[in-house]
């Protein structure tokens, strides 16, 4: 097993060189340039405490947005308005939620001050952005993440009220099938995204999909929903979701 040492410059081994777990190197900081050239190579950090750690896992799932999995309880929290959404409106709220609501089935979190500091950062540039689920004028739940050319890198999620996470991800869908975005990549794998409609490509498959998106014009700035309402937002993605029966990508690979 062979796990790379990251010294000063910006440049990171081949994510093919990552061992059976999908770890690649060590160290290195949180700098917006080292980040953004980790995602454009099919890399990304994840860790508890420093060391930085830098994964690219034998198995990458993503959601191709059209193929999304809307299920029948979702369209009709959509269709019934139950939830406001916004995109970019409070940013450091989300990431924040995202560190310390529970989740099930987990203890702790990955998202250290040193990753909230470096994700805000990249907010700022225009690189990170978030959805927001709002209740009765309170933030019930929302998501974050990274998107370069046309490829959505998901970093994580929240919710406090039922389907609110799933909302999130149903008007972000939406919005990426609106601009022509390739996929959201969900980094690992869970049962949880699966549901969603996420399947796994072998990384070979991935990094050259990733190489085409994130080559394209890149959504900088601040995004925005033309309506918080998510009436329409189920009409929309009725009409535009392909069905698909569920298989594993490496069938068909």
């Amino acid at each position: 097993m062979t796990v790379f040492l990251l010294r000063e410059d910006l440049n990171f081994p081949p994510a093919e060189l990552a061992d059976e777990d999908g770890l690649l190197a060590v160290g290195g900081d949180l700098s917006e340039k080292r980040i953004l050239i980790a995602y454009k190579n099919g890399i990304f950090p994840w860790y508890n405490c420093q060391p930085i750690l830098w994964w690219s896992p034998p198995k990458r799932p993503v959601i191709f947005p059209r193929f999304f999995n809307m299920s029948k309880s979702l369209f009709q929290t959509l269709k019934k308005n139950k939830y406001n959404v916004s995109f970019d409106r409070n940013f450091i709220d989300v990431i924040n939620a995202c560190a310390s609501v529970p989740r099930k089935n987990s203890t702790g979190t990955w998202l250290t001050s040193e990753m909230i500091e470096a994700y805000v950062k990249l907010h700022k540039l225009g690189y990170a952005h978030s959805v927001e689920v709002w209740f009765n004028k309170k933030l019930v739940g929302g998501l974050y993440g990274v998107s370069i050319g046309k490829a959505f890198f998901g970093e994580s999620m929240f919710t406090t009220m039922s389907n609110a996470s799933k909302v999130a991800t149903a008007c972000l869908v939406e919005f990426l099938i609106q601009n022509a975005f390739y996929f959201i990549d969900c980094q690992v794998t869970n049962s949880h995204l699966l549901s969603l409609g996420a399947i796994e490509l072998p990384r070979a498959v991935f990094l050259k999909i990733l190489n085409e998106a994130v080559q394209k014009q890149s959504l900088l700035g601040e995004w925005k929903r033309n309506n918080d309402s998510t009436y329409h937002t189920a009409l929309f993605l009725k009409e535009k979701l392909i069905k698909r029966k569920i298989r594993y990508a490496t069938d068909s690979f």
